[in-house]
């Protein structure tokens, strides 16, 4: 697990900006990923400057530090402004609905869930970058307050259900043919071999031995 940094007990909180719980839907993941989110806006030598604390945005200052608070107070302030809006991204939507990937990637390819648009990003400390489907923060809402995730797993238990009966009905007729086939084989050999028709004096030839 990554290891947080560490807050200087000597640092003073010049700002503080609570996560409501429209922002966050109750998660601490999605929290988190909001403080990732505009701690990303911030300059570089202010990035240090801001924190996370109980679902709490903090600006602290160290002691010594002549930093411009101010600038940095001016940037979160203006992203808080929209940030009830921020799109989910797919492990913050996992862990609002408490799903697992593969469910979000199964409702995702049925339109259950519904992607706002992709977003890619770079790995930090890697060459490759990735892309991801976002959603609407509203909609992931939605889902939650009316429990939709229990109806489509309900739904999904049904069909599959359904599947394996149709499987296993299908196998069976396959295996019944497959018989009746046998069967059918083995009465027309019996018949071909009553019906050939035998050489007359084919048996005096049998008794002189003339075949052995």
């Amino acid at each position: 697990m990554r290891e947080r940094r560490k807050i200087a007990p000597t640092s003073k909180s010049m700002a503080e900006w609570p996560l409501s719980a429209a922002a966050t839907l109750g998660s601490s993941v999605r929290a988190r990923g909001i403080f990732l989110e505009i701690r990303a806006r911030l300059p570089v030598p202010m990035k240090k400057l801001l924190h996370i604390e109980s679902r709490v945005l903090t600006l602290r200052l160290p002691e010594g530090t002549d930093a411009d608070v101010g600038a940095a107070a001016a940037i979160v302030s203006k992203a808080m402004q929209a940030i009830e809006d921020l799109p989910v991204i797919p492990r913050e939507v996992e862990d609002i609905l408490a799903i697992s990937s593969g469910e979000r990637h199964r409702w995702l390819k049925d339109g259950r869930l519904q992607s706002t648009g992709t977003r890619t990003v770079k790995l930090r400390g890697r060459a490759r970058k990735i892309t991801f489907h976002v959603f609407d923060p509203r909609q992931i809402e939605d889902v939650l307050d009316r429990d939709l995730v229990t109806v489509w797993r309900e739904e999904h238990a049904a069909t599959a259900a359904e599947n394996r009966r149709r499987a296993a009905a299908k196998s069976a007729l396959k295996r019944t043919q497959k018989r009746g086939r046998g069967v059918a084989n083995e009465t027309d050999n019996s018949r071909d071999e009553a019906t050939r028709p035998k050489l007359r004096g084919w048996e005096d030839f049998d008794s002189d031995g003339l075949l052995s």
